[in-house]
């Protein structure tokens, strides 16, 4: 297939690319400058000069091309914000940058559509001990900043599953980790402030896992459906922390909702065991690293 990506530089983007030209896909890759352009050179990828967020931009640089399928892993998360609000560049990315990816793949004639979501789509807050499933209801609200990033994802897989024109397949990601996030295990890489005691439970899943699973979201997807991509235990933001060498902030919960109020609510309210099942059953995908202590020492020997 050729496959355009919009996001190929990213944490995930980068495995990504690599993935599909592996498996003897062409890739083409959405560059907003010409140091991104040479990342995609050197990933293997034929850059594209153009900007997800610049509709008029965008079309006009994919006016003559053409392409299978269209891949949406654009997010703005190198530089959050401390105060979360509506505009959050991810959320502009998820709706607006949704919206002119869906007119591209149009204009590219491509058949198929794979789109970013997140497991914190089914909300921040307690889910309990069973884990969670594609049948649960996503998109609850809690009244908090979170809301935010909740109503952003919803906006996402809805404008995606409403188009006619393409075979729409949106992969909830767990919190992502591994090389180039938040919690990059490379030594030098900056703490990351958890809660003392731990915080609350998460599903998380390698970027490398990540990849994986969205080039067989790109085989094997079904049209209008979702899938829960994370690895196979849940773990605190705590226990991460301490896999990834320790380098993390511990902070008191009181001063971290103080500080960054969208955290808060993460990593304090939030307890959420996510279930893989449906993506090991229909696409045919499992993490290889079967937890965040795996997927850290696999970085580490490397």
């Amino acid at each position: 297939m050729r496959i355009l990506i919009a996001g190929a530089t990213g944490a995930i983007g980068r495995p990504l690319t690599r993935a599909l030209i592996r498996d003897g896909h062409e890739v083409l890759a959405l560059a907003r400058s010409e140091g991104s352009a040479g990342t995609v050179r050197a990933l293997g990828a034929t850059p594209v000069r153009a900007d997800a967020l610049d509709r008029e931009g965008l079309l006009r640089a994919l006016d003559g091309l053409s392409a299978d399928a269209v891949v949406h892993q654009l997010t703005a998360l190198k530089a959050p914000r401390l105060r979360l609000t509506a505009d959050d560049p991810s959320n502009v990315l998820r709706e607006r940058g949704t919206a002119h990816l869906l007119e591209a793949a149009g204009v590219l004639g491509a058949g198929r559509f794979v789109t970013q979501s997140l497991v914190l789509g089914y909300g921040y807050h307690d889910h309990g001990e069973r884990p969670v499933t594609e049948e649960d209801r996503f998109g609850v609200l809690g009244g908090t900043v979170a809301d935010h990033v909740v109503t952003g994802l919803v906006e996402a897989e809805g404008r995606l599953f409403a188009a006619g024109h393409v075979a729409g397949t949106a992969l909830r990601y767990g919190v992502f980790y591994g090389p180039g996030t938040w919690f990059d295990p490379t030594p030098g890489s900056r703490p990351f402030p958890v809660p003392r005691g731990g915080g609350g439970t998460m599903s998380w899943v390698h970027v490398e896992d990540a990849a994986e699973a969205t080039v067989a979201a790109l085989a094997r997807g079904r049209a209008g459906e979702a899938y829960n991509i994370v690895d196979d235990r849940p773990s605190t933001w705590g226990e991460l922390a301490e896999a990834r060498g320790g380098r993390g902030l511990r902070l008191p919960g009181r001063l971290l909702r103080l500080a960054v109020p969208y955290l808060g609510s993460l990593m304090l309210d939030t307890r959420l065991r996510v279930s893989h099942a449906k993506a090991t059953r229909e696409l045919g995908w499992t993490p290889r690293h079967p937890d965040h202590r795996a997927g850290m020492a696999a970085a580490a020997a490397r």
